[in-house]
Formats: structure tokens, C-alpha cells, sequence
């Protein structure tokens, strides 16, 4: 049963092209996804937390439903926050942190 579902994401802008780009992990209970380097700005990290969450099979959301209608409509706790303004190297190193747990687990 999931409790909580928690997004923490950092968004680098590449000012040279113009582009935004997000990488994160998704929380769930006490288990940690990883959501890779990508662009998109704004809310783009909730939706791919959902769509990742959905790929794995640990959420089954509506048509058209968010990750925050989701969980309001599952009383699950929700929480989504993004550090803006960072370094291309800061986003890269959540994957480097997060594959380097898994090696030591």
C-alpha cells in the first residue's frame, strides 16, 4: 500500500540552445526511483514521474489524471520540488548518486 510519493528534481537551463532540462528521484514509501537527465521545463518532472511510476507498474492512474490527482484521490501523501537554476554536472551527478547506492546495497 503506498503511503506517500515524494519528487525531488533538479532543472538546469542551457542557456547556448535554449533548453531546460530536469533529472530526480521519486520516492515511494521508503523505495527511490530514478528519473534520468531529460528535458522539459516546468511541471514535466510530475509528468514523468507519473509515466515512469506507471511504467513500473506501481501506480494505474486515470486518462488524463496527474500524479497530485492521483494521490489526492488515493490519500496518498504528495509531494513535488525542483531546485532551479542549477549546474548541467548537478543533475548528472543524482544519477551517478543513485547508481552508486544501488551498487552498494
Amino acid at each position: 500500500m503506498i503511503k506517500s510519493i515524494t519528487i525531488n528534481a533538479k532543472e538546469w537551463f542551457d542557456k547556448v540552445n535554449g533548453n531546460s532540462y530536469f533529472a530526480g528521484t521519486i520516492q515511494v514509501n521508503d523505495k527511490v526511483y530514478l528519473m534520468p537527465f531529460e528535458n522539459g521545463y516546468g511541471s514535466a518532472y510530475e509528468q514523468e514521474a507519473k509515466n515512469l511510476l506507471t511504467e513500473f507498474n506501481v501506480i494505474s492512474c486515470e486518462y488524463g489524471q496527474n500524479l497530485r490527482r492521483y494521490c489526492l484521490d488515493n490519500d496518498i501523501e504528495y509531494g513535488a520540488f525542483i531546485k532551479t537554476n542549477c549546474k548541467k554536472r548537478d543533475l548528472k551527478e543524482i544519477e551517478s548518486n543513485y547508481n552508486n547506492q544501488l551498487i552498494n546495497q
